[in-house]
């Protein structure tokens, strides 16, 4: 579909990359990785035509068509999410009125036998079958169905796009472009404005419907689980790996230690000749072995070894003081605009603690961070404990920074007392040591100004951690060293994000947003993900009703082991703490049950298709031991189901 022979590009001195030569096929899901500034989203424009290489050719065939999604857009803000979206079909507009016009022609005329109007049906019937090849009369389904998959109800898609935040409309962008169903999507970071369920959706997207997938992320599970192919900027060069990612990361240690081993030989090789010549240089009876010599050195071609970041982020929070055992309690908290963004929240965070603020966007994620940080007003009783000292990082933090400023300045200007004579050495462990300090802010990447923000956060002791998406723009290996330095932090942390991998091993609670209500779940990410996809039975019919009507599209299949709400009886106003303590206590016992139950149903579905899959084969299909523990695990799984639904009464009950 795209072929790229001997591609060249310079800014400087050093190229980016040189010689690289690729092609991109059809079906071909290929990550594109390289540390940051290393050349991928400059590599994403050239591909599709919006840069020109140094030198080098870039061959697209006419008929293949592109679809690109840059990380920063001009969006539109004069259309509702509908009548945007259908932008997409704007080739299929003109086809349907070029259609229309044949066809009254075709009515207008009665020279029937004619040659001229025999060719003007032949070329109705032609363009005809191709309007309708291109999907068009399915095409409003097909774009309901791709903005719910992104997270939009259908009351969204007649709202104005401007009342949408950036993030949002990116999602719009996206959806705009899978619907055009281009021979190459080229995705420059997909994920940064995507919550998780949104991500999950993509990801299935991308792997069962997309032609050919060129994408740049920093979302490791994400690259992982699309991604067929793995193509590397390192070094100034594009090595292609015809892997996956993570089978690509063993496959990159192989081949480095691979080419030490032979560049060690080699330089014993040259020393051995060098020396060689430098002890017999003058003996007139080895003048020939040295001349010899020296036309093998010269012909020797140095072995590269793929240059590897060793420069880590040596990330560490300086000492803080101890804060209260309670640095946030609600109770009641609530907040609304022009609707309720979210009702009845009871949480209490425990020093310590390392918490996830998930879901989906506009659920009110960040607005409950600014409730904390007292940023915005809101009801109910909402208290930070004794002596928390919060550092916060908003999600717009790194845009925030003066362009006009070098990195050294934009530091110097927060430092304070004795962290000013540390500066340099700061910086250098954010991988901005040398020249890098004098850098221009508005010459860095994404991922170089999210770490610039990051100093900012460091430069005072705190024993909170507020982290708003902290991890867009940060390259894999950045994103390990926070991880590890947030894990060893002695304070409390509250994560918002939509990063799985980031999250694992990192937080022991979950705090869910959806339907204008908070639910806690106790567990890591993956308990809560492997929760949220047990909780999915459609096909047995089993829905809690959660008091607020979605559309067919965008409903989501809530049972009571997503979770609770922390504390919402009706009368919670009204009631004591001890009382409150109580009816906690109940909502836990009666979810813990609920969640045990699911447990046995997923591993009993699981044996079932485990059976299924042997009783398949022909050697298997008399096996009376099979037959007879499928018979029985089957029964106990429809137990087991009329189990879950007493129990998820009872609990929806508990939680009224």
């Amino acid at each position: 579909m795209i072929s790229v022979e001997g591609l060249r590009v310079e800014f400087s001195v050093k190229p980016l990359f040189a010689n690289a030569s690729f092609v991109v096929n059809d079906k071909d899901r290929i990550a594109l990785v390289g540390k940051n500034g290393a050349g991928k989203s400059t590599l994403l424009k050239i591909l599709c035509g919006q840069q020109q290489p140094t030198s080098g050719t870039v061959s697209v065939p006419q008929d293949t068509t592109i679809g690109y999604l840059p990380q920063v857009m001009n969006l539109q803000d004069d259309t509702t999410v509908r009548q945007e979206a259908q932008k997409a079909f704007a080739n299929i507009t003109d086809l349907k009125a070029h259609v229309e016009r044949l066809e009254r022609q075709m009515n207008e005329r009665t020279d029937y036998e004619s040659e001229d109007y025999m060719a003007l049906v032949e070329r109705y019937t032609t363009e005809h079958e191709r309007y309708l090849m291109m999907g068009a009369e399915s095409r409003e389904a097909e774009l309901e169905r791709t903005l719910a998959g992104l997270g939009f109800t259908r009351e969204d898609l007649e709202r104005p796009t401007k009342e949408f935040s950036g993030g949002w409309r990116m999602r719009i962008e996206l959806a705009k472009i899978l619907l055009q169903k281009p021979d190459v999507l080229l995705l420059d970071e997909p994920t940064n404005h995507l919550d998780i369920e949104s991500i999950q959706w993509l990801e299935q997207f991308l792997a069962q419907s997309a032609k050919a997938v060129v994408l740049v992320s920093h979302d490791r599970a994400f690259i992982n689980n699309v991604s067929n192919r793995t193509l590397e900027i390192s070094c100034g060069q594009i090595i292609d790996y015809k892997v996956k990612y993570d089978e690509y990361v063993v496959l990159r240690k192989e081949r480095r230690e691979q080419q030490l081993r032979a560049y060690e030989n080699q330089q014993k090789e040259v020393a051995e000749m060098r020396d060689f010549i430098e002890r017999f240089r003058y003996k007139a009876t080895k003048a020939v072995q040295v001349q010899q010599k020296v036309k093998q050195l010269e012909k020797i071609v140095p072995i590269e070894v793929d240059e590897v970041d060793n420069s880590a982020m040596h990330l560490k929070f300086p000492p803080c003081l101890r804060s209260g055992d309670y640095p946030v309690i609600c109770e009641e908290v609530k907040k609304e605009y022009a609707h309720v963004v979210f009702d009845h929240v009871n949480l209490t965070i425990k020093r310590g603690e390392k918490v996830a603020f998930v879901g989906k966007n506009g659920e009110g994620k960040s607005t409950l961070v600014k409730c904390i940080m007292n940023e915005i007003p809101f009801d109910g009783h909402l208290k930070v404990g004794h002596n928390v000292q919060i550092g916060y990082f908003a999600q717009n933090q790194a845009q925030l920074l003066d362009e006009s400023l070098t990195v050294f300045q934009t530091i110097d200007n927060v430092a304070k007392g004795e962290v000013r004579l540390k500066i340099n050495d700061i910086l250098g462990a954010f991988m901005f040591g040398g020249e890098a300090s004098d850098k221009k802010v508005k010459v860095l990447s994404g991922g170089e100004r999210s770490r610039l923000a990051m100093i900012r956060l460091l430069l005072e002791p705190v024993n909170m951690l507020i982290l708003d998406e902290p991890t867009n723009h940060l390259d894999m290996a950045s994103k390990d060293v926070l991880k590890e330095a947030i894990k060893a932090f002695d304070g409390t942390a509250i994560i918002v994000s939509h990063d799985r991998e980031f999250l694992d091993g990192l937080v022991t609670k979950v705090y869910e947003f959806g339907g204008g209500k908070v639910r806690e779940h106790l567990g890591g990410i993956y308990d809560f993900l492997e929760s949220k996809k047990i909780s999915e039975l459609n096909e047995l019919g089993m829905t809690v009703r959660t008091g607020r009507t979605e559309s067919p599209q965008a409903t989501e299949i809530k049972s009571a082991g997503d979770g609770i709400t922390a504390a919402k009886p009706s009368t919670a106003k009204n009631t004591s703490y001890a009382e409150h303590k109580e009816q906690q206590k109940q909502l836990r016992k009666a979810e813990k049950a609920v969640e045990q139950s699911e447990r046995k149903i997923s591993d009993m579905e699981r044996r079932l298709k485990e059976l299924d899959d042997l009783l398949m084969k022909p050697e298997n299909a008399s096996n009376m031991e099979f037959v007879t523990e499928y018979t029985s695990t089957k029964k106990a799984l429809d137990e087991e189901v009329e189990r879950w639904g007493r129990l998820s009464e009872e609990l929806e009950q508990l939680s009224i």
